[in-house]
This record gives C-alpha cells, sequence and structure tokens, in this order.
C-alpha cells in the first residue's frame, strides 16, 4: 500500500461513518464506470489506484471515494492525460478531498498542465475553431479519432456531464463538419455496432449519446446576422420524409450551413407531405433538402412532387433546387435532383444554391 493509499485509508478509518458505507465489487465497479475489470487490476497494479481496503481474501471493495477517484481516472484519460499522470492527478484529488482544508481555506487548484488543452490542428476554412493552433505535424483526423474513443468510453459510462464537455470541445476545436464526421458520427456507429452485436444492451447508451449530440448541435446553430445571398433569396429547407425519425445528420448540416450564414428552416423528424409542400410555397425555399435513413421511407414520387412546386409571378416561376439525402435514397433514379456523397459537398452545393456566384467572378 503506497502513502496515497495509505492516507485515503487512515481518513476513512477515522470517520465511523463511512464504515456502513456502499461497497461496490470489481465486477460492478466495471459495469457502471464502463470499463472491464482487467483494466481496473491493470490500473490498480501500475498505477496504485485501487480500493484504499479490502475484505478478507483480499477481495476489492470500492467505496464511493474510491468511485469519484475512478471517475477523475476516466474522464482524464477520455480527454487525452497520459494514464500515469491522470492517475496521480485522481489520486491527489481523493487526498485533497479525504483532508479537508481548515474553513475558509480553498483547496490548490488541480495541476496546470490539466488544465491546458493539447493543440490540435485549426479547423477547416470557413468554420471557427476557437483558439487553439495547429501543432506541428499533428493530424486531425488522428487526433479527432482519439477524442471519438473518450467520447465512446464517456457515453458507455453514462457520464452526461463528460459527453457534453467532449462533444463542445470537438466542435469548438475542429469546426463543424469535421466534428460531425470524424468525432460524433465515428462514435454513434461504434455504440451502434456494440448494441447491435450485444444482444439489445447499450441501448441506453446510444440513446444518451444521440441526445447529447443533438443538443451540441443546437447549441452550435448561429443566427445569421444579414443576408447574403442574392435579392429575394429564399432559405434552405430540411426535412425529413414521412415516417422518418432520424434527424442528427440534418442537424449537423443546419448547424454547419448557420456558420456560411445560410439560413434554414429546420423542420426535423417525419414531416407530413401537405405541411412539408404548403411550408415550400409559403417560403419560396433557394433548396430542398429530404432526408431518408432508410429505403422503406424514402418515396421518390413525393420528392418529384416536391421538385416540381413553383411560386412567383407569371413569367418569373421559381422552382427550388431539390436535395436527396441519406442512405435509405441509394439505387434510386434521382431524375435530377442532388445526391450528395457527404456533409461537405451537400454544404459547398447549398451555400452555392442561395448565393450563387454571379458570372465573370471567380468561385
Amino acid at each position: 500500500m503506497d502513502e496515497s493509499t495509505a492516507a485515503r485509508s487512515t481518513a476513512k478509518a477515522a470517520s465511523p461513518s463511512r464504515a456502513a458505507e456502499p461497497r461496490l465489487t470489481t465486477g460492478a465497479l466495471a459495469r457502471r464506470l464502463g470499463v472491464s475489470p482487467t483494466t481496473l487490476r491493470s490500473w490498480d497494479r501500475r498505477y496504485g489506484i485501487g480500493p484504499a481496503a479490502r475484505t478478507d481474501g483480499r477481495h476489492r471493495r470500492w467505496t464511493p471515494e474510491d468511485v469519484t477517484m475512478l471517475e477523475t481516472m476516466c474522464r482524464l484519460t477520455a480527454s487525452g492525460v497520459p494514464p500515469a499522470e491522470a492517475a496521480r492527478a485522481a489520486k491527489q484529488q481523493a487526498d485533497q478531498a479525504a483532508v479537508r482544508p481548515p474553513e475558509g481555506i480553498a483547496p490548490p487548484p488541480p495541476p496546470r498542465s490539466l488544465l491546458v488543452p493539447r493543440p490540435v490542428p485549426a479547423p477547416s476554412s470557413g468554420e471557427d475553431g476557437g483558439p487553439w493552433a495547429a501543432a506541428p505535424g499533428t493530424s486531425a483526423s488522428a487526433a479527432a479519432r482519439q477524442d471519438g474513443r473518450g467520447l465512446a468510453r464517456a457515453a458507455v459510462r453514462l457520464d452526461a456531464a463528460a459527453v457534453g464537455e467532449q462533444l463542445d470541445t470537438a466542435v469548438i476545436r475542429y469546426g463543424v463538419v469535421t466534428a460531425w464526421q470524424e468525432v460524433m458520427l465515428p462514435t454513434l456507429h461504434a455504440v451502434g455496432r456494440k448494441w447491435a452485436s450485444s444482444e439489445d444492451r447499450y441501448i441506453e447508451v446510444e440513446h444518451l449519446l444521440s441526445w447529447h449530440v443533438s443538443t451540441t448541435l443546437r447549441r452550435h446553430t448561429r443566427v445569421p446576422a444579414a443576408p447574403v445571398g442574392s435579392p429575394g433569396a429564399g432559405p434552405v429547407l430540411l426535412a425529413c420524409v414521412p415516417d422518418e425519425q432520424h434527424t442528427l445528420a440534418l442537424e449537423a448540416l443546419n448547424a454547419a450551413l448557420s456558420h456560411r450564414g445560410v439560413p434554414t428552416r429546420m423542420f426535423g423528424a417525419a414531416v407530413p407531405a401537405e405541411a412539408l409542400a404548403t411550408a415550400v410555397r409559403r417560403l419560396g425555399p433557394a433548396a430542398v433538402v429530404l432526408w431518408a435513413q432508410a429505403r422503406s421511407t424514402a418515396s421518390l414520387p413525393l420528392a418529384e412532387q416536391i421538385a416540381a412546386l413553383e411560386w412567383g409571378v407569371k413569367g418569373a416561376r421559381s422552382q427550388p433546387l431539390m436535395m436527396l439525402g441519406g442512405p435509405g435514397w441509394a439505387g434510386r433514379p434521382s431524375h435530377g435532383m442532388r445526391r450528395p456523397t457527404g456533409l461537405p459537398e451537400a454544404l459547398d452545393t447549398l451555400a452555392a444554391a442561395y448565393a450563387p456566384t454571379p458570372p465573370g467572378e471567380p468561385l
């Protein structure tokens, strides 16, 4: 037992009320944190970040203080802090909590090295990526993949605070497009695969992650300060086809368009056909995006009906650019409607539809 563990053990023994506190087994704690029991034993062996006390027979039993220390360890490693450094910080924080300072004296702050974000590449052009500068030789994709793994671990732990913080950090670091493509979407797919292969386990993880992704995208959606398109240009209308409930990709597109200064009208999931047609006639949109996640919901007749709608005075009628988004449209004839291969292409096409480049000017 090292000095840190001994200090925590002594502090616990000094408090009679702690004796009756519930204690978790290693397996129960592993399920709570979303890590394997082997990982907990490895951390105990390598870094001394184990329970301060054990029962007869050397069985590990984890107190609430131990759990708090391990949650700190998980949050730090998920944010990219090396395990050895994370363990030292987690134990230091646990020791400070065990030995409370005199009233009126603030506890010392955490090590500065844990407060300074690691350098990351600057975001792609056209997006606000925050104050972090690019690190020489650092790959944006590699850094984003590491952030995605940390996000997945936080989601499996059902650590809502960490999930929200890491999603916000990803958008600030990389911009909406890269955060969606390299962090959010791969993590959603990974959690979905884990759920599909584990006999309905982890459904709660997928729901928690989806809710926080949606919340983050909406929080980072801007309201355009002033119209930048051609005179009379309508907004971009975003909607899911009837019976389609998946909206996250549209929410990512909505947020990315707002960073381009393109106004949108987001109608969300399962928009009835009649309501969609009415909205197009009322708004006169520059473009309409219809999202279909599943082939069973993708209605080509509906898309053609919306694409054929016209508005305006006689002799100067207008029609929207029609874009079909989502895997549900795969293999369907597009009949002149746009089928982007990804978020960047959709973003560029819609921005150009809202504010077309005048003849003779460079693209």
